[in-house]
């Protein structure tokens, strides 16, 4: 009966849920304290409820229930117990579980660390998180119910989707989720905000620590994805602009507009309106992401649903949400007041061209993915639109965000000097030439652009730095003043300058990699050496070996560099006989930040077997940069300034009376 313990929870979810979208509602209009509290306590309780019917669902997987139709089609007694625990959110059912479980633990946290928030702004913001809950609980309950019973149940399950047997599955998904589900709040705060008419420096204060929240978790999500997809396909690529890929990068884009847009709204009290529309846009992009994955529209491998009911009902949500927001900004937008001004030349003004370039960004991945599923339904013409699309027209718009991104924090609020930070900005413009020049004589004049967006990668970094040493006063003060008034700098001016830094590092990988990678595919035998790269990679034997769940060939392969050995290499490929498909595991030799990788294919008659050698010079800069750039947003985030809510108001001082 655990089962339908787990599918009765869920079901007073919604009933929990129900109630926080509309008594906090009723409770704004009446002005009752009351009512309006009820939205902190059915938050509570609802997200109590499905963090139970979740714990049940895991539970069914790790005694492996194959009572339960959902473990009984994913999951296998044979299956390492990691990956039955990660196997709840390897199928369509248990990832909207988890979806709506991180949903209702944003919802939690609004109420536990909202208390400094005013009381009609709380409970409109938790109300709305109410309706976007109980849609898809519904959506879970009516269509993808991951507590279905087999009356007759099987000995043994069908095993989970060889790919998903990684520990990737453990992170990647969970932190995509977070990212995803996290800019609802920033959309409630919108949405309320558009409801009480209300809307200033302190909403922007309050919407930013979440807003700042959810994109760090989406940075790492899309970052571990990218590595996952590079180590795991065995094609020796991080991005391929699939679809599904292009659905997590689009809301990224828009929450990294939403948040210079905020910061431009807390300071100078400007932007009102564009901010409110980013905050919809934003978590629009991140429910388009799940119809996507979710609606059986796209054949990936990220996605799990083929029942066309599922995508119905998704497209319906969408449709709600997404024009019911568009209409309620359309209609109350224009009364909103409009803030402070400012010139052109300012620091509000960079933050401008940066939304401008990051949603031109976004609005082009948008029309990249989803035009040929527009052409394919109205005419029934196959087209697709691949990468080289995607680096004409995305690669030219980030090369002006990124010359822009080091003048931004030199520049002053509301009238800046751009020939004063040109002027800081000469370093860092010289290391860039010194770069170019240096480039330009090693590869030759037939090579340009690489050196040009290294340069480009060498003025990010270094101008970033820039800005942390005309704030301590490095190199005109002494060492010890220089020290303290580092340690005396806000974390969210350290933060700022790593995320900068962190998007200069990521663009000099990028570069690196897909400029002067080396490939080699070949058919060998044991004995046999092939070189890449200046490493000869010797196969030293091919053995069987049975896991777990699967049959595995293992090939050993020795790797030497001018003749000595310096590592051993064991790639595999694995054979699942439950799902009756196969994998390929890579194998990575990381030499400070390049990468040697080795991919095994079949097997001939002859007893060769064909191998992809890979070498990636600096590939690992990649992921560095971006795992730079979340660290940047966690230091942001930890700055008293930034931390959930607001100051709450100051209490009267009570008078003292004398004694009588």
């Amino acid at each position: 009966m655990i089962a339908e313990a787990g599918h009765y929870a869920l079901a007073l979810a919604l009933a929990l849920a129900l109630v926080q979208s509309i008594v906090p509602v009723i409770g704004a209009r009446l002005g009752d304290p009351r009512l309006m509290g009820v939205a902190a306590s059915t938050s509570i309780g609802q997200f109590a409820f499905v963090l139970f019917a979740f714990g049940v669902l895991t539970t069914a997987y790790v005694v492996s229930d194959f009572s339960v139709v959902n473990v009984y089609e994913n999951s296998h007694s044979a299956k390492p117990l990691i990956y039955k625990i990660t196997g709840v959110w390897g199928n369509h059912e248990g990832s909207m579980l988890l979806w709506v479980l991180i949903l209702a633990l944003f919802s939690a946290l609004v109420a536990i660390f909202g208390t400094n928030l005013p009381l009609v702004l709380r409970s409109l913001v938790l109300a709305v998180q109410g309706w976007i809950a109980s849609a898809f609980y519904l959506f879970i309950l009516f269509t993808s119910n991951p507590f279905l019973r087999i009356a007759d149940p099987p000995i043994e399950g069908r095993d989970l989707n060889p790919v998903l047997q990684d520990i990737g599955l453990a992170v990647h998904p969970p932190l995509l989720y977070l990212g995803y589900v996290g800019f609802s709040v920033s959309f409630s705060f919108a949405i309320a905000a558009l409801i009480e008419g209300r809307i200033g420096a302190a909403w922007a204060r309050w919407v930013r620590p979440w807003t700042l929240l959810a994109w760090v978790f989406l940075t790492l999500g899309i970052a571990m994805g990218s590595y996952w997809a590079y180590y795991e396909l065995g094609w020796g690529g991080w991005w391929f602009w699939d679809p599904v890929e292009n659905a997590s990068l689009m809301p990224w884009l828009a929450g990294t507009a939403l948040l210079h847009s905020a910061v431009v709204m807390e300071k100078r009290n400007a932007l009102k309106v564009w901010t409110i529309l980013l905050a919809i846009l934003t978590f629009s992009l991140s429910l388009l992401g799940t119809f996507l994955v979710r609606s059986g529209v796209l054949t990936s491998v990220h996605t799990f649903a083929s029942d066309p009911t599922r995508g119905v009902f998704i497209l319906a949500i969408l449709c709600v949400f997404i024009g019911g927001s568009l209409a309620l900004y359309a209609w109350r937008a224009p009364s909103l007041t409009q803030g402070g001004l400012f010139a052109p030349i300012s620091r509000e003004g960079a933050l401008v061209l940066n939304n401008l370039l990051l949603t031109t960004a976004c609005a082009t991945v948008f029309v990249g993915t989803l035009y040929p599923l527009v052409l394919e339904t109205l005419t029934s013409e196959k087209i697709s639109v691949g990468a080289p699309f995607f680096n004409l027209t995305f690669g030219p718009l980030f090369v002006p965000l990124l010359l822009a991104v080091p003048f931004g924090p030199l520049l002053a609020w509301k009238r800046g000097d751009l020939l004063a930070a040109a002027q800081r900005l000469m370093f860092a413009g010289l290391c860039a030439l010194l770069a170019l020049a240096l480039l330009m004589a090693w590869t030759g004049a037939g090579a340009v652009l690489a050196p040009l967006a290294i340069a480009l990668a060498v003025f990010v970094i270094v101008g970033a730095m820039s800005d942390l040493i005309e704030k301590t006063g490095a190199l005109r003060l002494a060492p010890q003043i220089s020290l303290r008034r580092a340690a005396g700098l806000p974390r969210s001016t350290w933060g700022t300058a790593f995320a900068h830094a962190g998007l200069g590092v990521a663009l000099l990988g990028i570069v690196c990699e897909t400029t002067w990678n080396s490939e080699r595919i070949a058919a060998i035998k044991p004995g046999d050496v092939v070189a890449v790269a200046g490493y000869q990679v010797k196969l030293e034997n091919v053995v069987q070996r049975q896991g777990p769940n699967y049959r595995e060939q293992v090939a050993r392969f020795s790797i030497l560099r001018d003749g000595q050995p310096i590592a051993t290499l064991s790639p595999s490929k694995r054979a699942f006989s439950a799902r009756g498909s196969s994998t390929t595991e890579a194998a990575l030799l990381t030499r400070g930040l390049s990468q040697l990788y080795i991919s095994l294919g079949d097997q001939s008659a002859d007893g060769s077997i064909s191998v992809r050698l890979y070498y990636k010079p600096l590939v690992v800069l990649i992921w560095f940069g971006a795992v730079m750039m979340a660290f940047g947003g966690l230091l942001s985030l930890s700055d008293r300034r930034l931390r959930v809510g607001a100051p709450k108001p100051a209490r009267p001082a009570r008078s003292l009376q004398p004694a009588e």
